[in-house]
């Protein structure tokens, strides 16, 4: 059903448009882990990432559960 890529420890780049919530603006995350939103209809595909915030210079802030498009986590040569 999904083939979805991201290591545990990863640092994600997540822009705004690539958010539900863009208000809070572009995000990086260090990924501890991954949910799929199951009950969403297969066109409109969603995932929790959770991890914690990183600032500028790298240090790490707050926890954050952040849901993003499926999109964003496929492998570089997966059909979009």
């Amino acid at each position: 059903m999904f083939d979805i890529r991201v290591r545990l420890g990863a640092v994600l780049e997540i822009s705004a448009a690539e958010r539900l919530m863009p208000s809070d603006g572009p995000v990086t995350l260090w990924v501890t882990g991954v949910r799929l939103v199951a009950h969403r209809p297969p066109h409109d595909e969603w995932i929790w990432v959770e991890g914690l915030r990183l600032g500028r210079t790298g240090r790490r802030g707050q926890q954050a559960e952040i849901l993003i498009r499926a999109d964003k986590l496929l492998p570089e040569n997966a059909p979009r």
